[in-house]
């Protein structure tokens, strides 16, 4: 079994990508996850990361397969609060 990551070790990863990582905990009080923007055109490989209302195949539910994939092997996923935020939640 892989060995999850800390929210701490998980945002110093993301915050290389975007430029404001902030706890849930300070958007609504929700416990234990990362809050960042959705809608900020932010970039994985070159590729925005997380874009709604995309119907592209590199995207699942508007979430940029390849960096999907790297933030689960950390024990992390992405969760649409709604269209302009996401939160990062332990798997």
């Amino acid at each position: 079994m892989k060995k999850v990551q800390s929210r701490e070790e998980v945002t110093k990863w993301i915050s290389k990508f975007f430029d404001t990582v902030r706890t849930t905990e300070e958007f609504n009080g929700n416990e234990g996850g990362i809050w960042v923007c959705g809608e900020c055109d932010n970039t994985y490989g070159g590729l925005t990361i997380y874009n709604y209302y995309t119907t592209s195949k590199m995207y699942d539910l508007g979430v940029l397969r390849k960096f999907e994939e790297m933030l689960q092997k950390k024990g992390w996923f992405s969760s649409w609060y709604d269209p302009g935020t996401v939160m990062i939640w332990k798997i």
